[in-house]
């Protein structure tokens, strides 16, 4: 029995080895806080040392009157090394509302006084008030929550320095938006605390809000509009990414481009041309000012020239070779339906009442006799319903003029009033075959010297020349088509554009539209419906007038309205189905001598040529 107090004795002592080993590994072992923890940690007033970084914590007390959505946007993405720390405390709108009701009397009462004394009106105590009265009734309504909104900016750099210039770059930023900020003094700890995760706001200093002020803070309002394919558009400007996308991914590739003259918009489509061209499009251009050719030129395009006393014909009565047995059954009855819309046209345009209705410029009974003049033309040259019988030689203006000249009814009144495109002045060129071929990777067709009464019908023709050839020869291609408006004027051309906008994804095409005269354009049906069956848009600097119009179709931010007026060239607003960035349109050096319409640019150029050629003659070859 004595030796039962000697095993406890050996037991204990065993067991308090085991638990000093234990405890010794213990300490050995490293944890994810000593993992994460600084070397050393100093407090200073002004800012602190983690290791061997500096950080400072600074906190925003003061608010403009109104702050626009994305104004944190700018911090987000900037380039230095931040935290970031935003506390929201819902407050309870009844103690608010009582609140109010005792401010809003504080300050009518301090206003009565005022006006008993004579003294001069005060516009920010009458500015408090409005802002009280509308808070009052949007709370009462549950249209509006009020917060109580903290934010505070840790920066860290290597120096003190460093840190200096991080501090000065962020309170410049805010100081552009007058919002106002300053360091936690004293409270360099607390702040640091503060704005690491762990949900302690421990500076507590805060500035009442509510629902509509403090959504505009939400920190990711920046899209990003970057694919692994496509072609670069430009820069974004709210976080320096880039912009590079493939429109051709899109629901459909047609794109809208408006801006002011100057603005820089045929120089953004055509280096989007240039562009994609790389990726192995096909480019073709409506141009009614000669600013494509250089471009051509460039990359060994084909640039027609219509004119009058060019040799280039396009016959509108051309038929697609199309190869789908369905479409073929239709390309003729498709095609009598682009002419009809083509001789309103050049018969004169569809007319507008009083009541603002459109009206077409041919009566019923002349509706019927052109129809049936341009079925007996087609039969006449050998081509009915029949698709077999579409490779035949299609017939002329001529050929539908001689057809209306003999039959009866206002057949004769209809071919006189043809004449003009047959054997008038405006005879040759859309009133013979064409002999134009458009097989090359771009194609310009230049408006610039047919009269302004021939340039809206060349448009049309063109357009529906290339249209036949699309459907004939399906491809990855742009069509670029500048001046939109010129065709908007016109109800039929309208259409027909409208109707490109409309089928152009089925044939692997995407449209480019662009016009400076945004009021007409968007004033139209049509114009609205084009913008709406386009997928990408680009919004440059814009006239005043201009502003509120496209304000109302893109539910633009007051401050997106505010830059639109005052972009400066080269930047606009990118929209790529859902999203929309603000962009800087860049291009290299190369690309810009190609492309630039700056006449100052040119002439430098020109310039510079010349003087380069002047210093590789020696001085004896002038003898």
């Amino acid at each position: 029995m004595a030796k039962k107090p000697q095993l406890d004795a050996a037991a204990q002592a065993q067991a308090l080895e085991q638990s000093q080993v234990e405890q010794a590994f213990l300490k050995g072992m490293t944890t994810l806080r000593d993992l994460i923890a600084p070397s050393s940690i100093e407090i200073h007033s002004s800012y602190f040392r983690l290791g061997t970084k500096y950080g400072r914590t600074i906190y925003i007390y003061g608010y403009p009157r109104e702050i626009y959505t994305g104004w944190l946007s700018s911090l987000i993405n900037i380039d230095e090394v931040i935290d970031v720390s935003m506390y929201i405390y819902p407050v309870d709108t009844q103690v608010v509302l009582n609140n109010l009701r005792k401010k809003v009397t504080q300050l009518e009462a301090t206003t009565s006084i005022s006006n008993e004394k004579g003294k001069v009106r005060d516009p920010g105590v009458e500015a408090a008030i409005s802002d009280a009265e509308e808070l009052r009734d949007q709370l009462q309504v549950g249209a509006e929550r009020f917060f109580r909104f903290g934010l505070y900016v840790t920066m860290f750099a290597d120096s003190l320095d460093e840190l200096s210039f991080v501090q000065h770059k962020i309170e410049t930023m805010f100081g552009q938006q007058l919002i106002f900020s300053k360091v936690a003094s004293g409270q360099q700890e607390q702040g640091m605390n503060s704005s690491i995760p762990q949900m302690t706001d421990q500076l507590q200093i805060r500035r009442n809000m509510n629902t509509g002020a403090i959504s505009t803070s939400f920190p990711f309002t920046s899209a990003d509009l970057t694919q692994e394919k496509g072609v670069l558009y430009g820069i974004n400007m709210h976080n320096n990414g880039l912009v590079i996308f493939d429109r051709f991914s899109l629901e459909n590739a047609n794109m809208v481009v408006f801006a002011k003259s100057g603005a820089g918009k045929s120089f953004t489509v055509k280096l989007e041309a240039l562009r994609s061209m790389m990726t192995g499009a096909e480019v073709i251009i409506i141009d009614p000012e000669n600013e494509y050719q250089k471009l051509a030129d460039a990359v060994g395009g084909s640039y027609i020239r219509l004119s009058l006393n060019a040799d280039t014909r396009i016959n509108p009565f051309d038929l697609p070779r199309v190869i789908d047995s369905d479409e073929a059954d239709d390309a003729l009855r498709a095609n009598l339906v682009t002419l009809h819309g083509l001789f309103r046209l050049m018969l004169g345009g569809t007319q507008v009442t009083a009541a603002g209705v459109p009206m077409s410029s041919l009566n019923p009974a002349e509706e019927a006799d052109l129809d049936q003049a341009l079925i007996d033309t087609y039969a006449r040259a050998g081509i009915t319903s029949d698709p077999l019988t579409h490779n035949s030689p299609p017939p002329t203006i001529a050929d539908l003029y001689d057809t209306l000249l003999h039959m009866g009814g206002s057949g004769p009144s209809l071919a006189q009033r043809l004449r003009k495109y047959t054997t008038g002045t405006f005879a040759g060129i859309f009133s013979q075959q064409s002999n134009i071929d458009i097989n090359n990777a771009m194609v310009v067709f230049n408006i610039r010297d047919l009269e302004d009464e021939l340039r809206p019908v060349a448009m049309y023709i063109v357009l529906s020349h290339i249209w036949n050839i699309t459907r004939t020869d399906q491809k990855k291609r742009m069509l670029i088509v500048d001046e939109a408006w010129q065709l908007m004027k016109y109800d039929d051309s309208a259409n027909f554009l409208f109707s490109l906008a409309k089928r152009a994804r089925k044939y692997y095409l995407g449209l480019t539209t662009i016009t400076q005269d945004v009021e007409d354009f968007m004033g139209s049906k049509m114009g609205r419906a084009i913008v709406a069956n386009s997928s990408m848009q680009l919004l440059l600097k814009q006239s005043s007038s201009a502003v509120d119009v496209l304000s109302d179709v893109f539910k633009l931010t007051e401050e997106e309205k505010k830059r639109l007026a005052n972009f400066p060239i080269g930047q606009g607003l990118f929209f790529a189905g859902q999203n929309h960035v603000h962009i800087q349109i860049v291009a290299s050096e190369t690309e810009q001598e190609l492309i630039t319409t700056n006449p100052q640019a040119i002439a430098q150029e020109v310039i510079e040529e010349e003087a380069q050629a002047a210093s590789t003659i020696s001085p004896g070859s002038a003898v």
